[in-house]
């Protein structure tokens, strides 16, 4: 496996260094370069289908491992690197932007990893055709569109229908990790969830984390970590009696 990853702790010359590797892994041959929207309306038509469930035992070499779930997975860096430095877990990214998830399973065969894959799907409407209840570990939803518009809010992922599937499909005890450098957009998402009876928040009622427990930190997170921005963090956890 590639040792191109590495932690929140290396310095900003490491982490620039390491990102640009990123780049430098190229795609097979055959994959098109395709424009990348940087929004996409969840309530088109295209993805109130559910996607095709992976093939598992082909996709994992480990399928009794636990499950982390990363929704939006973006360009799928922080999913690679989580998988790459823990070995021990199983990694799913679900991202919407199909492109994204060509090229980040297109990473996954060049960095020869055996415990990440992704899917291209709405999250709400897919989930519950990949998992049975409990069988996630861990959640984390970071960085998620902010659909800045009010009219908008609507489209933003994390909804109540999310909120009550996670809740099913998250095992007693499970993590939640949630992050956004837009102060709403973390607050909304970190009270839906308290909202519901399964999930609390073990910091204190509202209360935010100060860094990442993860160590792997997101392309967003490393752009405001070098340009001093802030970034605001909430770790939950579904609670063992609900």
């Amino acid at each position: 496996m590639s040792d191109c990853f590495s932690s929140l702790s290396a310095s900003p010359s490491d982490r620039q260094a390491r990102d640009l590797l990123y780049d430098a892994i190229p795609a097979p041959v055959g994959l098109k370069q395709q424009r990348v929207r940087n929004h996409v309306n969840p309530f088109h038509l295209q993805y109130q289908t559910p996607a095709p469930t992976p093939h598992w035992e082909q996709t994992y070499a480990r399928l009794q491992q636990r499950f982390h779930l990363d929704i939006g997975s973006g360009t799928g860096r922080f999913a690679l690197a989580l998988a790459e430095r823990h070995p021990e877990w199983n990694v799913l990214g679900i991202e919407i932007r199909q492109p994204l998830v060509e090229r980040a399973n297109a990473w996954v065969q060049k960095l020869q990893l055996d415990n990440v894959h992704f899917v291209s799907a709405h999250a709400t409407v897919t989930l519950p055709h990949l998992f049975a209840p409990g069988e996630l570990a861990r959640v984390s939803i970071q960085f998620p569109d902010p659909w800045f518009k009010k009219r908008h809010h609507k489209r933003r992922v994390v909804q109540p229908e999310l909120v009550a599937l996670l809740a099913r499909l998250m095992q007693p005890g499970a993590a939640l990790f949630l992050q956004s450098d837009i102060e709403d957009v973390a607050v909304e998402m970190e009270a839906r969830f308290v909202e519901c009876s399964a999930f609390h928040n073990p910091s204190g009622p509202h209360a935010a984390i100060a860094s990442n427990p993860l160590g792997v930190a997101t392309h967003r997170e490393l752009s405001c970590a070098t340009q001093n921005l802030p970034v605001y963090r909430y770790w939950l956890e579904r609670r063992e009696d609900c």
